[in-house]
């Protein structure tokens, strides 16, 4: 069976080019559960560096369906067995402002776009930079 990835490596995915966060804004908590902003936002900033896309993304989907640990390796191999939106698409780099670093080895890490390492990589030229989907066609 083929297995798909969302991985990136070098590669910095930017503000979509709609959003109006003028920085990195935390996601607002609801009360009666996580979204998919709220999820990434705590993965990535309590454990930067961590983990692949891949990893992220399967991660919050595992918690979403409340699997066991016994289920994880073929559920993996069934979530990847098809294409799965990339961090893209993901709220934060499409309407909270945050830029999303990968690294050579593919581990990722949020960027406030309003800081001056975000600006830094904007100029770097060993960096690919692929921006985020915009929210509206």
């Amino acid at each position: 069976m083929k297995q798909h990835t969302t991985n990136y490596y070098d590669t910095l995915i930017t503000v979509a080019a709609d959003s109006t966060a003028l920085q990195g804004t935390v996601p607002p908590r609801k009360v009666d559960k996580l979204t998919i902003a709220n999820l990434q936002f705590d993965l990535l900033t309590q454990q930067p560096d961590t983990f692949t896309s891949d990893d992220a993304l399967f991660m919050i989907f595992a918690s979403r369906q409340a699997l066991l640990a016994s289920e994880l390796a073929a559920a993996r191999t069934q979530f990847f067995s098809k294409g799965q939106p990339c961090l893209r698409t993901s709220p934060l780099a499409k309407n909270y402002g945050w830029g999303i670093l990968f690294a050579n080895d593919g581990k990722i890490r949020l960027v406030d776009s309003a800081s001056p390492a975000y600006q830094a990589l904007l100029s770097n030229t060993g960096i690919t930079k692929i921006p985020a989907m915009k929210s509206k066609k």
